[in-house]
């Protein structure tokens, strides 16, 4: 049993999704697909598009700048700061360096990019949460953020959006005890993108049953086991969102209701935020939990992984202003046609 001063968890998060959005029926109106084919099979009806000036290295500032301004505390005390997404700006050239000189952080802090597909956000909780425990920093910033990508006319492009959200971690001030986390990994290949190469490549069907729901269901399973804690002891559940579809199964196989998982899945809205996506459906979830609620968070990466949490709100969170929330930042929408989105997402390639 922890003590209480070696409470460790999260302390405040913030979010950013770009404004624009284009509707799946718009894309598939230029590919000649079937529009209700393509919305029923991916329960997916619109995502998010970033700008022309919109990258993850802005969108990791944004939402790291409403972490700590929520938590109202001095940068000067982040000790570190990790960025997890797929979509770096910067093939050599951190990221997590730019959220760091945007945050005024200082000089006396550790900096690293992660990535493992979509799951590095929360990879990045957990190296936070080590951090902590082992007396090394004060707190830690864990940013999961993307603008994923999908070639013209593949079906990732009906679901690939941009998004993120960040999550400071520490043993003050704590509103979301992290009571539990563990691991699930194999070397699946059931997505990957070379180097040089614009867009990735998937394994179609083989992404489903022996990479999604394996790693997903057996990384809860082995929580639940490991705790003790069963579907019903849980408030709410978020799992990773690569479509509208996914999540919902793998919650029916777990033995999870639609109500637990309803509030955090933001994915028909938004689309698959990659490394941002289970973590934007949790902080959606923050945004409602009452002290006493309890938490699953499962990520999955292709590659494949996933992480899963056992987190527990406490009484802090009720002196925390939580608006505006995800939702609220959903409903607040422009919406672009494909040639738009086709030059803000530079699919329009010169020579």
């Amino acid at each position: 049993m922890k003590e209480v001063f070696e409470l460790v968890g999260i302390v405040s998060y913030g979010t950013y999704i770009p404004r624009y959005r284009i509707k799946a029926e718009d894309i598939a109106r230029i590919w000649g697909e079937n529009a209700d084919v393509i919305k029923g099979g991916l329960g997916v009806l619109e995502k998010s598009v970033p700008d022309l000036d919109e990258d993850t290295a802005t969108i990791s500032v944004e939402a790291a700048r409403e972490a700590v301004r929520r938590a109202g505390i001095n940068p000067k005390n982040i000790g570190a700061i990790f960025v997890g997404s797929e979509s770096h700006p910067y093939a050599v050239k951190p990221t997590a360096t730019i959220v760091g000189e945007a945050l005024d952080v200082g000089n006396d802090f550790f900096a690293a990019d992660l990535e493992f597909a979509c799951k590095a956000g929360t990879a990045g909780i957990q190296n936070c949460m080590a951090m902590v425990e082992a007396g090394m920093i004060k707190y830690g910033l864990a940013i999961g953020s993307d603008t994923s990508q999908g070639a013209p006319g593949d079906p990732l492009e009906y679901s690939a959006a941009a998004g993120g959200a960040a999550f400071l971690v520490g043993n003050d001030g704590v509103i979301a005890e992290i009571e539990h986390t563990c691991s699930f990994t194999s070397d699946t290949p059931d997505f990957w993108r070379r180097e040089g190469r614009p867009y990735p490549s998937h394994g179609g069907r083989f992404t489903g049953q022996p990479a999604y729901f394996r790693h997903v269901v057996s990384a809860a399973k082995m929580l639940m086991e490991e705790t003790g804690l069963k579907p019903e002891d849980f408030n709410y559940a978020v799992f990773h969102q690569p479509n509208g579809k996914f999540p919902v199964r793998a919650a029916r196989m777990l033995g999870f209701s639609k109500e637990q998982i309803e509030q955090g899945l933001v994915v028909r809205y938004v689309g698959n935020t990659y490394s941002g996506s289970s973590l934007l459906g949790f902080a959606a979830i923050l945004d409602v939990a009452k002290p006493g609620d309890r938490i699953l968070l499962v990520s999955f990466g292709s590659g494949a992984g996933s992480d899963a949490f056992s987190i527990t709100v406490t009484d802090a969170i009720e002196n925390l202003n939580r608006n505006p929330g995800v939702w609220d930042k959903i409903s607040k929408k422009v919406y672009i046609d494909y040639g738009t989105y086709a030059k803000f997402r530079r699919k329009i390639r010169m020579r």
